[in-house]
């Protein structure tokens, strides 16, 4: 799916940013750059999600690996230390593919060696197997380094690990602390030594610009040898189970499409029969708000109903007070629920589901409870302050709270408070309304559809009296009380995208203008308009710089779903082309930071660098859903 050549992978500013991830359907994943270096404390061969799909671990961090050949020693390895990297094994490297797993193709005196990683769905397994090309024997050394810690946090040398390991036919095993699992390490070595030893000062650049912890000591517990020749594979399989005989771990199939392969890698198993969304990778767990907004593109728009429905049963078990979980927490502790948008969310993923299904009797079944227990709470209260006003719009929160998708906060300092009325969550508000009113009128459910009817056009109604800004001529982003906030922001977007609005056709066309004017930019919406005052150009700099920044201007790819949408809805038909001209950019960055997916956000200002997450959930399937439902088509690749 994509390919890279000597040019990229052979100059380390290239070969350093661009950075490969694999994943296993339980939260676990393999990632690091294609020049071979961990520039991240995320970055190792085998993270393990302990409880999945999160709790994750990294265990093995890396293979050094030297190839001897006709006398000469080459070492594949690259390492970033203090002011030096060593080895400089991007030196050798010929290719890099994703094909659709990572695949590198190194030269050293003249002979070809192919490396190939991939982990196995359903396991903490990561496979690593060595090919060489051309008929001349040489002998490949791997030195395993671990590092068995938090995957946020560090590790450094102690006296506490246990450097043994034990060893049976096949495999060699290492437990090097109490309380976490057993690093299998299955392999057919010609031998395996008890070489240890502890490599200090790692550098994880990405870190330290992050303003976090960025040096690492790792732990070698021995060396491997092997015997390459062609037609014989070198495999070392990390996991956590045993896995002596070789041939069982196999790669799944995936997806030949890339926009639909970097969908598939959010999937994931939350219980043993249901599925949720990893938010991003590295370091996201599954969130209320991003899986309901991600879940049409990552799953209906590529067929993938039973997952689907997977997601919506797990989440619905887990509403409680009237509200959907905000997050799970990465230690496997008790859902968060400071959200006001998740639990409305799941609405329109609902009726999305209902649109590509037309599964009545599933919702029936399984949802119209929670979501009519969802609304009753909101129209009573609940919590947060959460709660449905004389006016028929919603209220939530205070100014120490940060209950929507602007969710940035420093300390005690939140960064853009919304509470009151913010202009998505009645636009969401309504839709649940008319939504769930038009189903129970289906399920012949007559009190609640006369309450929700009756209420719905009050709702619209406040809207736009309260919200419209004549002098801007867009939607001001948040009422509280006397105060209405008039920065322009890409919120009032929703408004106008989902199954049911209440801007009129008019205004409609004068957001879109506004926000096409100040906020379009090559890949997504700036949050806030650069002729703001507060508006961040970058973000970049330590948690507190970042956090400032990252609703203040930064560029979310994600928000092109519900501008296009509006968009096209807006203007008709004719509009697709200019429409699929704002997705043009998507194609290449496949290729430009976390290879074959799409970056949580971007610079502002030109040339708006990619930030964040290397992979983001919701940045891949809003482009896949507008794609899909809006321009009639996929996307040139």
């Amino acid at each position: 799916m994509i390919t890279l050549g000597e040019e990229i992978c052979r100059d380390p500013d290239s070969s350093l940013q661009r950075e490969w991830l694999e994943t296993n359907g339980i939260g676990g994943f393999a990632s690091a750059t294609i020049a071979g270096a961990n520039t991240r404390r995320y970055h190792g061969l085998l993270t393990a999600a302990l409880h999945p799909p999160v709790d994750r671990f990294v265990l093995l961090s890396k293979l050094e690996e030297t190839v001897f050949l006709n006398g000469a020693r080459y070492e594949l390895s690259c390492n970033l230390y203090p002011g030096t990297t060593h080895p400089q094994g991007y030196r050798y490297l010929k290719s890099f593919r994703l094909d659709p797993f990572p695949i590198f193709t190194y030269e050293v005196g003249g002979v070809e060696i192919e490396k190939r990683v991939f982990m196995v769905q359903g396991e903490n397994t990561t496979v690593v197997e060595y090919e060489v090309r051309e008929n001349a024997p040489c002998t490949l050394e791997l030195r395993p380094l671990i590092a068995f810690r938090d995957y946020h946090a560090t590790t450094h040398s102690n006296s506490t690990l246990d450097r043994g390991f034990t060893q049976v036919a096949g495999e060699v095993s290492i437990h090097p602390y109490d309380g976490l699992p057993t690093l299998h390490l299955a392999n057919n070595a010609r031998w395996v030594d008890a070489e240890t030893s502890w490599y200090y000062n790692f550098q994880y650049p990405r870190e330290r610009e992050r303003g976090l912890d960025f040096q690492e000591d790792l732990f070698q517990p021995l060396m491997m040898q092997f015997e390459l020749r062609p037609g014989a594979k070198a495999t070392v399989i990390a996991s956590t189970e045993s896995h002596a005989a070789l041939p069982t771990a196999r790669p799944a199939p995936r997806p030949k499409d890339p926009f639909h392969a970097a969908a598939a890698q959010f999937i994931v198993r939350r219980s043993s029969d249901l599925h949720t969304v990893i938010a991003g990778y590295h370091w996201f767990a599954d969130w209320g708000r991003d899986t309901m907004v991600a879940l049409p593109g990552l799953t209906l728009a590529t067929g993938r109903f039973d997952i689907a429905r997977d997601i919506l049963l797990a989440f619905s078990r887990a509403a409680d007070m009237g509200m959907l979980p905000n997050r799970f927490p990465d230690a496997g502790e008790q859902p968060e629920y400071n959200t006001v948008d998740a639990s409305l969310w799941y609405f329109e993923a609902i009726r999305k589901y209902v649109e590509y299904t037309k599964d009545l009797a599933f919702v029936r079944d399984n949802l119209y409870p929670t979501m009519t227990g969802i609304l009753g709470w909101h129209i009573a209260g609940t919590r947060y302050g959460i709660h449905c006003n004389a006016d028929g719009l919603i209220s939530a929160g205070t100014p120490e709270t940060q209950l929507t998708w602007m969710d940035a906060k420093v300390g005690d300092f939140v960064v853009t408070p919304r509470n009151g009325k913010p202009v998505e969550i009645q636009a969401l508000w309504y839709n649940a309304l008319r939504f769930t009113a038009s189903l129970a009128e289906q399920f012949g459910d007559r009190v609640q559809a006369e309450k929700l009817n009756s209420l719905a056009p009050k709702t619209m109604e406040s809207f736009n009296h309260e919200f419209w800004n004549e002098t801007a001529d867009c939607l001001y982003d948040v009422v509280d009380g006397a105060h209405k906030d008039a920065s322009i922001r890409p919120n009032q977007l929703i408004a106008l995208s989902l199954g049911y609005s209440m801007v009129p056709p008019g205004r409609a066309r004068s957001i879109l203008a506004v926000a096409e004017r100040e906020l379009l930019t090559p890949y997504g919406l700036r949050t806030l308009s650069p002729k703001d005052s507060r508006y961040c150009p970058r973000y970049e700099g330590d948690q507190i710089q970042r956090d400032s920044a990252y609703h203040q201007g930064t560029v979310w790819p994600w928000l092109l779903g519900p501008f296009i949408t509006a968009y096209v809805k807006t203007h008709g038909r004719d509009a697709r082309e200019k429409a699929r001209g704002w997705l043009g950019k998507f194609p290449a960055h496949l290729s430009e930071a976390g290879l074959g997916s799409i970056s949580e956000i971007f610079d502002g200002d030109p040339p708006h660098a990619p930030r964040g997450c290397i992979a983001q959930a919701w940045s891949v399937a809003e482009i896949l859903r507008v794609t899909a439902e809006d321009l009639g088509g996929a996307l040139p690749v």
